[in-house]
């Protein structure tokens, strides 16, 4: 009997144990949506603009809001789908590019606008997309990588910040347009540090941020790793062969892939012939484009995975 009563007393501070953890879960999951819901309310209450303006980091969106005279649109009904890219990623712009679009309000407003949806995109909602239509008129891919959206070439680091008149989704990244950056920014925006060594080496920066129009063919970083040891080095201590180089890899005149494919030679600017082939896709000197038609405000460029080497 006594042990049938040392078992059930046991039983009884056991169950009581249970029902302690089971309530404090229950306080804290109720807490959790509680605060969760007060939150939400508090950010619906304002809108696209009046959220930004709260949240401090951006603080450079917001600037180029007021310079380009879109506040009142943003505080508008909507509803807008915002890609609201940081302060840092503001400061990562090539250089100069910032104060130049501060500058000009077209511009600005072409970039800003290419932030922006109509309707409003939830994160959900966008992974079951392919792309989305800016209000700048340009379609924006929309990725998945690694669990990660990605709009355009900018990552999505938060998604759902719900406001009264639209929903912000913040990215890494500022996305421009077609034709906003020069040839120079545009290299330097998508990366291709080797080949903007190349130019600034050979003293070609200011002849490749001029009104051309131009069509570049550009080597990747790794097109160049992959030349013969010792011959980047070598270049880039001879700046007349560096000019010859660099200068081989452009021609006078804005041509998009589809043009370039209808020739079958090409002169450059260096005085050379490129033989431009179509077998297996479009090739000059056999360097594959493997990317075509980033336009620029003076020109074009497409991605080539070799170093033309001229004659």
């Amino acid at each position: 009997m006594k042990k049938n009563l040392k078992a059930f007393n046991q039983n009884i501070r056991g169950l009581s144990k249970l029902i302690i953890v089971a309530t404090l879960v229950v306080v804290i999951v109720v807490a959790a949506v509680v605060g969760y819901a007060y939150m939400s309310s508090t950010n619906q209450t304002k809108d696209i603009v009046e959220t930004t303006k709260a949240n401090g980091s951006f603080s450079t969106l917001v600037t180029a809001l007021t310079a380009a005279n879109l506040v009142d649109t943003l505080k508008g009904t909507g509803p807008f789908t915002v890609f609201a890219p940081t302060d840092a990623a503001f400061n990562a712009l090539p250089s100069g590019l910032l104060n130049e679009l501060l500058a000009n309000s077209t511009a600005l407003t072409q970039v800003l606008k290419f932030h922006v949806v109509s309707g409003k995109l939830t994160g959900h909602d966008l992974a079951s997309l392919n792309s989305v239509t800016s209000l700048q008129g340009e379609g924006l891919p929309v990725t998945i990588v690694g669990g990660i959206t990605n709009i355009g070439r900018a990552k999505v680091t938060q998604t759902d910040i719900v406001c009264s008149n639209g929903v912000i989704h913040v990215i890494d990244a500022v996305l421009i347009p077609s034709g906003i950056m020069n040839i120079i920014q545009a290299l330097k925006f998508y990366g291709f540090s080797t080949l903007i060594t190349a130019i600034q080496t050979a003293d070609l920066t200011s002849t490749m941020e001029g009104a051309g129009p131009f069509t570049v063919f550009a080597p990747t970083n790794a097109a160049f790793t992959a030349l013969p040891a010792g011959t980047l080095d070598s270049l880039l201590a001879d700046k007349t062969a560096l000019a010859n180089l660099v200068t081989y890899h452009v021609v006078s005149g804005k041509l998009m892939a589809a043009n370039v494919a209808t020739q079958t030679t090409l002169t450059t600017l260096q005085g050379s012939t490129l033989a431009i082939t179509t077998t297996g896709g479009t090739k000059v000197n056999g360097a594959n484009i493997i990317m075509g038609d980033i336009e620029c405000s003076n020109g074009v460029i497409h991605l080539i995975d070799a170093v033309l080497t001229p004659p």
